[in-house]
């Protein structure tokens, strides 16, 4: 799927990419409402009937992935609240084979995120991923989502790349479809972000479940 010679740049997204998105979905969804109903004595299903329309509301904006934001908002500690679930954070299936054949194999591989910086010092302290990227840039250094032109270009400032060269993976097809306006042309998703929910059977872009998919059966020439 891929022709790897042709590859300088690796951009990997995290929750949903790399990591399971069940940990967040099931945060969201479900963690946050109880604990808010519980800490406020509330009614559960009145709290989830309100709260995740309010959380929707924001989604591909800023202030979505920001855990500052929405700690103001509801007036609750959603970092801790995190920590209450965080054995939940872990790899999605063979993503660690996939990071460790890029690592061992292949050119610069950057962590493109929305995550927010206090996401990221949880998951990454949790999970090791840092161990296998050259660069990590989120949209909270930035001040732009994925979503929008601006996270390109700043990206192109911290981290230059040749969008003809890169490839980019992500289970998002909004922020893909930013991606390849930018001109990045090699974009993949992931058909199953959520370990929990269904494979996805229609995506807009390439898909793959597994990132073994993707690795070539013989070692890739180095890029020149």
């Amino acid at each position: 799927m891929i022709n790897w010679s042709r590859i300088d740049t690796v951009l990997l997204d995290m929750d949903g990419t790399l990591l399971d998105l069940h940990f967040d979905s099931h945060f969201w969804l479900e963690h946050l409402p109880r604990r808010y109903a519980e800490l406020h004595k509330l009614d559960h299903e009145q709290v989830k009937a309100e709260l995740i329309p309010l959380i929707l509301a924001e989604k591909g904006q800023l202030n979505w992935y920001s855990l500052d934001y929405w700690t103001e908002r509801l007036g609750v500690d959603i970092v801790a609240l995190k920590h209450e679930i965080q054995h939940l954070i872990g790899f999605r299936a063979d993503a660690v084979d996939f990071l460790t054949w890029l690592k061992t194999a292949h050119p610069r591989v950057i962590l493109a995120t929305n995550a927010d910086r206090k996401s990221l010092e949880l998951k990454l302290k949790l999970t090791g991923l840092e161990d296998y990227l050259d660069a990590v840039v989120s949209s909270a250094d930035v001040g732009i989502p994925k979503e929008e032109q601006g996270y390109w270009e700043a990206l192109m400032k911290i981290e230059p790349f040749d969008p003809a060269r890169t490839l980019f993976i992500d289970d998002n097809e909004d922020v893909l479809e930013s991606a390849r306006r930018f001109g990045i042309t090699e974009l993949i998703t992931i058909t199953q972000p959520d370990s929990q929910t269904p494979i996805r059977q229609m995506t807009e872009f390439p898909a793959v479940t597994r990132f073994a998919e993707l690795q070539p059966v013989n070692p890739p020439k180095t890029a020149s």
